[in-house]
């Protein structure tokens, strides 16, 4: 008989099925090569929902369901569960104050948006990356050449404009594509190519705008959002101590960090 891939999850006696498992794990990403990962994650958050869905029946919470968008309501145990954490692991929204406070402490630290003006030349199909390499090494010796480079060799409909890709905001391009803009001085090429999934490029950076520090009124909400945030995460890490002290588990580790 073969042996289970992962080991049989109780809590206190009661055995959470495999197949519950293995559902939740889809709400659980993990590297495609780890997928005990994402199961060990979905394991422990059905632990500690049976446990708190426990703890509601005897503190005798009633199902309120709530419409969530137009026609469709929460399940009966979503109900229970908001009507539960509400009771015991309320969180405060910070005060005016407390949101204030975080933006005098370091005002720099909340800023625009950069922009960016960039041109690249793109190199793509067969043979891309040599071409780009033999195009690099030209471009280190004469920079003003760019231009023509790109008219002549870019795979990209930019080749029309010189390479100019216009203004960038972040997330206008792809990761590595942004992380050299952030990397570059104006008027710099980069060395070497760089490979995205589009490609070879070699990028110029035309211009930068710099982000510049916001006013305190745009940015309150997002701090008073993370301040609310790391107030739940505290208080659930709090009650899921609680809920555990008092609970035998087995087949999963439920310490933090528990590999288990």
């Amino acid at each position: 008989m073969n042996k289970p891939l992962f080991p049989e999850v109780r809590v206190d006696g009661v055995i959470i099925p495999s197949a519950a498992i293995a559902a939740e794990a889809q709400n659980h990403p993990a590297p495609k090569n780890k997928p005990g990962l994402a199961w060990k994650s979905a394991a422990r958050a059905l632990v500690l929902r049976r446990l708190m869905l426990e703890d509601a029946a005897r503190r005798g919470v009633k199902a309120d369901p709530l419409e969530v968008a137009p026609g469709r309501f929460e399940t009966e145990e979503e109900a229970i569960l908001r009507g539960y954490l509400d009771a015991v692991a309320p969180v405060t929204p910070p005060s005016i104050d407390e949101v204030r406070a975080i933006w005098s402490a370091d005002p720099g630290k909340f800023l625009s948006h950069p922009l960016w003006s960039a041109s690249h030349i793109l190199f793509a199909g067969e043979g891309a990356e040599a071409r780009a390499n033999a195009a690099a090494a030209k471009l280190r010796e004469d920079g003003s050449g760019f231009a023509a480079l790109a008219r002549s060799a870019s795979d990209c409909p930019s080749r029309e404009r010189g390479g100019d890709l216009g203004q960038l905001s972040p997330g206008a391009t792809v990761p590595e594509f942004e992380a050299v803009l952030r990397a570059l001085e104006e008027g710099q090429i980069t060395q070497e190519p760089i490979q995205t999934r589009f490609g070879w490029h070699l990028i110029r950076l035309d211009a930068l705008a710099p982000g510049r520090p916001l006013p305190f009124e745009a940015v309150a909400p997002r701090i008073a959002e993370a301040l609310e945030k790391k107030a739940w995460v505290e208080a659930m890490r709090q009650l899921a101590e609680a809920l555990l002290a008092d609970a035998e588990v087995t087949g999963v580790d439920m310490t933090a960090g528990g590999q288990g």
